[in-house]
């Protein structure tokens, strides 16, 4: 009902109202999709770059897992202690089955 009513604004006016919308929409969605595409490209260059640097120093990256490990260990101790006894556990029952 309400395309209706447009384009019978349209054809008040002497044009197609359909025709005009797609014609003033199509350079709009063709820059998004390439400033999307650019977002995208720039992402992955970024993550090839870390990943790089990250193979050319592993003692770098063991340092930021450490960093990461203990932050979140602060943040939340708790958390952190159930989850040590959870694996410790685990790797007391895989050792104890060993030898059966």
């Amino acid at each position: 009902m309400k395309v209706e009513y447009l384009d019978n604004i349209a054809e008040a006016v002497g044009r197609d109202f359909s025709e005009t919308a797609a014609a003033d929409t199509q350079p709009a969605a063709r820059e998004a999709w390439v400033a999307a595409e650019k977002l995208l490209l720039d992402g992955i260059q970024a993550i090839r770059a870390h990943a790089k640097a990250s193979l050319n120093d592993p003692g770098r990256t063991v340092e930021e897992t450490q960093r990461f490990v203990v932050e979140r260990v602060r943040e939340r101790p708790v958390t952190a202690a159930l989850a040590g006894l959870g694996v410790g556990f685990l790797l007391g029952m895989l050792l104890s089955g060993r030898g059966k």
